[in-house]
């Protein structure tokens, strides 16, 4: 789509290094992996939701 090879993400990385240091890469690549595991895990839990949302009998429901 963007067309993005081996030499524009060497580039880019580059311009990240300059901008915030080799010493903070760390700590943003830690942000963004517990930042995915957290959309992770919300969206298996609506995922629950709406399963046991959809097992509700629609007789007795129990929401209001």
């Amino acid at each position: 789509m963007f067309g993005l090879g081996m030499p524009e993400l060497i580039v880019i990385l580059v311009i990240i290094v300059i901008i915030f240091g080799a010493g903070k890469l760390p700590e943003i690549g830690s942000g963004i992996g517990k930042g995915i595991k957290n959309f992770k895990e919300a969206t298996k839990q609506e995922e629950k939701k709406s399963i046991d949302d959809n097992k509700q009998d629609p007789e007795n429901p129990t929401k209001t």
